[in-house]
C-alpha cells in the first residue's frame, strides 16, 4: 500500500514542476502571476524563460530518477528539491506577494515534497 502512494505522489509532483516550467516556458507573465510575484509588463521574460527552462528540467530528473534509478534516490532528489520551494517562500515575501501564496502554495509545496521523500525512504 505504501509503494503505491510513494511513488504516485513523486510522480505526481515531477510531472507538476514539469508543468510549472513548461507554463513558464510558454506563458510567462500568467506563470509568473501565478507564483505570487507579477513580471513587469513591458520587461524582458529572460529570467522567466530561464526559470521555466530550470523547473522542466527538475521534473525530468524526477522521473528518470524514480523510473531508472529507484525511489531511494528520488527520495534524496526530493529532500534536496525541497529547499526551492521553501526559498519560493521568501522570494514571494520580500517582492510583495501575498502570506495566502507564500505558506499556502509554495510552503505546501515544501511539505509536499518532504512527505513525499519520506515516503519514499520507508519504500
Amino acid at each position: 500500500m505504501l509503494t503505491p502512494l510513494a511513488y504516485g505522489l513523486a510522480v505526481l509532483l515531477d510531472l507538476l514542476i514539469l508543468f510549472i516550467g513548461m507554463r513558464f516556458l510558454l506563458a510567462p507573465q500568467a506563470a509568473a502571476a501565478g507564483y505570487g510575484v507579477p513580471a513587469k509588463k513591458d520587461g524582458g521574460t529572460t529570467y522567466l524563460t530561464i526559470k521555466g527552462q530550470r523547473d522542466a528540467v527538475y521534473g525530468l530528473i524526477g522521473l528518470a530518477l524514480l523510473f531508472f534509478v529507484g525511489a531511494r534516490a528520488e527520495a534524496w532528489f526530493m529532500l534536496v528539491v525541497a529547499i526551492i520551494p521553501l526559498s519560493d517562500v521568501v522570494i514571494v515575501l520580500r517582492n510583495g506577494g501575498t502570506k495566502a501564496v507564500a505558506y499556502g502554495i509554495h510552503f505546501a509545496t515544501a511539505v509536499a515534497v518532504l512527505i513525499c521523500a519520506a515516503l519514499l525512504f520507508l519504500v
